[in-house]
């Protein structure tokens, strides 16, 4: 355990914030190469203090739509094991949230949802937890595959091949990788109940499978609803960094939003983030390189990641303490 306690430690909070520094660094650099930086930032402030801040509000309503239909996925193949209204489900997605953003890869969101479940039911539902990921996964991949298409076909070619050759390189690769991947997942996410049959006839896995056997009553139907649900998730995602580009002076159409912002949300799907401030470098370093294809104002691309990464991540990781605290006075009152 000690160990264990260590490891995390040293993760947190030596790791994540040398990496971070390392990334701030490049990403400083870069904005020195940008002309009218200094010009840009005051734009970027003037639009939250002024006319524009209307967009922000909305963007935080978009939030709440965001994690709604999040609930909404979770509450249907939670069903499976243990009835939630819809409130109960809302609050267990917030307080995943508030674990998730200080844990490595958000590997704690799974715990804080199951908070809400009574014990004997909490590890059956973790494997549906992971259904729920794993439609909002093949989303981003299959949109993806789709963005990197259109950066390929729409992006400031010039660029890609003078000055940014890695970058080229690197999307060949990922797409590559990606509809690879992606195939497999997809695979994987309707044979959900032929894998647990196949784990079934293997001895040593009795004990698990009896933890996984619930995901055989997840037929076509529902998971086509988390699909679908996933879907109008990612479009809220789109929605939220439209308005918010255009707050902070970020010239890209619709079109283009959809496609680089796809590409954004593959590469945080893949790349590993060790620490909750190491995925806001990573954050403002892959949106420098996705957006300025489109639009070379890095200031205004950083302060659109920033906005993003406070209102998504941050205001909700907020929302669940506090239901965090409530459930331990309820626990304390018992």
């Amino acid at each position: 355990m000690t160990t264990n306690k260590n490891i995390k430690i040293l993760l947190n909070y030596v790791i994540g914030p040398v990496v971070f520094c390392l990334l701030a660094w490049s990403i400083y650099r870069q904005l020195l190469r940008q002309n009218n930086w200094q010009q840009s930032l005051q734009h970027a402030w003037r639009a939250i203090i002024g006319a524009e801040a209307w967009k922000l509000v909305l963007a935080l309503v978009l939030m709440l739509a965001n994690w709604g239909l999040e609930a909404r996925k979770w509450q249907i193949v939670i069903n499976r094991v243990q009835h939630l209204s819809f409130i109960q489900s809302w609050k267990a997605v917030f307080t995943g949230t508030t674990l998730a953003f200080f844990t490595p890869n958000r590997i704690g969101e799974y715990m804080g949802r199951i908070l809400y479940l009574d014990e004997g039911k909490r590890v059956k539902a973790i494997s549906l937890t992971i259904v729920c990921s794993m439609g909002q996964l093949l989303v981003t991949w299959w949109a993806g595959i789709g963005g990197i298409l259109y950066l390929k076909a729409y992006g400031n070619t010039e660029l890609l091949h003078t000055f940014a050759p890695h970058t080229l390189l690197w999307l060949t690769m990922l797409l590559y990788f990606t509809v690879a991947v992606a195939v497999i997942l997809t695979l994987f996410y309707f044979r959900l109940a032929g894998l647990v049959r196949w784990f079934e006839k293997v001895p040593r896995l009795q004990k698990p499978v009896s933890y996984i056997r619930v995901l055989e009553s997840l037929n076509a139907t529902i998971l086509f609803r988390i699909l679908s649900l996933s879907v109008l998730r990612y479009s809220v995602f789109i929605g939220q960094y439209y308005l918010l580009f255009d707050v902070f002076d970020v010239h890209v159409t619709a079109t283009q939003v959809a496609g680089s912002v796809s590409v954004i949300f593959l590469v945080l799907s893949i790349v590993p983030t060790i620490a909750v401030i190491t995925e806001l470098g990573v954050r403002w370093k892959i949106g420098i390189e996705v957006v300025q294809l489109f639009d070379s104002n890095i200031t205004g691309i950083l302060a659109t990641s920033l906005a993003i990464w406070i209102i998504n991540l941050v205001i909700p990781a907020l929302i669940g303490s506090l239901l965090i605290l409530g459930i331990k006075i309820f626990n304390n009152r018992k």
